[in-house]
């Protein structure tokens, strides 16, 4: 049972968040990246995506597609989305409200301000959140979007990655992967092996928009 809580969370909790997604509505698999963008890691994922014909949603750091606008442009002109992760990616349950208010909202400023692009979706850094999350991203006019699959790929080694994936893997996951310098050496073999599995199971990997209407 505890092997299983560290990978997928527990029913409990999807039930008590039951606002939050915590798997698609389609039963499809949904590509996820946090912390980008990130140089090395972004044009590697950016590439295959591109070539495997996969939309994927990013939730960037604000503060990161302030400092690698170019990157944050990629990843859009690709067709793909941006999630806000907070502006300088702070654990969220040891801020205040005024402050979250702000990390979320200055990203949401940026967003369309720098890029004409209105972030819809935001997932809390390190996936900590608390009973008011959930209040404070409606009144942001956001959907918070957890996860069902966590990849462990910021440990970088695909063998633990391959390890969750065999166990866990649905046809309407909402998979997690990083865009970051952690996982940047094994992040296409971990895409790879997602892919894969996925394909010989049966399951499609889907797009945000369907994923999360």
């Amino acid at each position: 049972m505890f092997l299983k809580l560290k990978y997928s969370p527990p029913f409990i909790i999807k039930k008590i968040f039951n606002d939050f997604y915590w798997n698609t509505i389609n039963n499809k698999i949904l590509l996820t990246f946090d912390d980008g963008p990130n140089p090395g890691s972004s044009e590697k994922i950016l590439e295959y995506l591109s070539k495997k014909n996969i939309k994927a949603l990013f939730f960037c750091i604000g503060n990161n597609t302030r400092r690698y606008p170019e990157l944050t442009e990629e990843i859009l002109m690709n067709g793909h989305m941006i999630g806000n992760h907070t502006f300088n990616h702070k654990r969220i349950t040891s801020i205040g409200l005024k402050e979250l208010d702000t990390e979320v909202g200055e990203f949401n400023s940026f967003s369309k301000d720098q890029f004409n692009y209105e972030l819809k979706f935001f997932r809390p850094p390190y996936g900590r959140f608390n009973l008011s999350t959930g209040k404070q991203l409606k009144e942001l006019q956001l959907k918070n979007v957890m996860w069902s699959l966590l990849t462990y790929d910021y440990k970088n080694d695909l063998n633990l990655i391959k390890l969750a994936v065999n166990k866990y893997l649905k046809n309407n996951s909402i998979i997690v992967l990083h865009d970051s310098i952690q996982s940047e050496k094994v992040i296409l073999d971990a895409l790879e092996f997602i892919s894969g599995e996925a394909s010989r199971r049966g399951f499609e990997i889907g797009e945000p928009a369907g994923c999360l209407k």
